[in-house]
């Protein structure tokens, strides 16, 4: 199993514990607090022997294509392990110039079963970032039946949704007040919070509390799971210190009790591990 990491703050690139980093591509990519540029991609990329992944996973209109397609094939002649992509156009630009990078299906809450995830495999897609609103009996279920290279989010602040519209400056326009990028509101029916963040992109929806998979990590090696990952998001305060205790963890130099007990201070949300989704028709 390999750990890899977002970070929230650049200068925690530093962290070496980790075998691998994810960088979201700045105009290319949603769902992400830090930005990376192409010059600092390549310029990071240049200095590290780590595996680096790039986000490129936002919904492309018509006429960025043809800029899409210039920074796919400058991305290209580095030295990545892989691209996070959610529109197809991504795909469908790797196969039509015939580009070595391999790609990591990221299309949110569509990650969910494995015959899709072979689907997607098949044409030419190496790795699948898992949703986030399935069970470990889920993940564990695809984890042994695709043949794709699966990815599963472990601790984080989970994004949930994203808008191209700029939902907080609206907002405040229509209440004649000073906007804001970043707000917490309340779902009505469940009274779940969320953490929305604007940007020039649009808008981003993130649960407002931490998941906390650390105790579902010794069933994901023992299903041998390719990759976990951690987001710094939310964990500013912790994070250095969780990265490397994960990543001796993961490596097997410390024991599951201790490392599990210490985290319990992130909180007790286990998101969907433990929980089914269920729809049923209303009433």
């Amino acid at each position: 199993m390999k750990l890899l990491i977002e970070v929230s703050k650049k200068e925690d690139l530093s962290i070496d514990s980790v075998d691998g980093y994810i960088l979201a591509l700045k105009d290319y990519s949603v769902e992400s607090v830090c930005s990376f540029t192409l010059e600092e991609i390549k310029e990071f990329v240049s200095h590290t022997e780590k595996e680096v992944f790039v986000k490129c996973n936002k919904n492309f209109m018509n006429e960025e294509i043809e800029g899409l397609t210039r920074v796919l094939k400058e991305l290209d002649t580095l030295s990545l392990t892989g691209i996070f992509y959610y529109d197809l156009a991504v795909l469908e630009i790797k196969n039509e110039y015939s580009l070595k990078t391999d790609l990591v299906w990221s299309q949110t809450h569509m990650v969910n079963n494995y015959k899709t995830c072979n689907y997607y495999h098949s044409k030419g897609v190496k790795y699948a970032l898992l949703g986030k609103e399935i069970t470990l009996e889920e993940i564990q279920e695809i984890i042994k039946n695709s043949s794709i290279t699966c990815m599963v989010e472990v601790i984080s602040k989970p994004s949930v949704a994203f808008s191209k519209r700029k939902l907080i400056t609206h907002f405040y326009q229509d209440l004649g007040k000073p906007s804001k990028k970043e707000i917490v509101v309340r779902e009505k029916m469940t009274d779940t919070p969320y953490q929305l963040l604007e940007d020039e992109s649009g808008t981003s929806f993130f649960m407002n509390v931490v998941t906390n998979g650390t105790g579902v990590i010794k069933d994901l090696l023992e299903a041998e799971c390719p990759y976990i990952i951690i987001r710094e998001f939310g964990l500013e305060e912790y994070f250095k210190e969780l990265v490397q205790d994960t990543y001796s963890y993961v490596q097997g130099n410390c024991l599951d009790e201790s490392y599990v007990e210490k985290y319990k201070k992130i909180g007790d949300s286990t998101n969907f591990f433990f929980k089914k989704t269920i729809y049923r028709v209303k009433k």
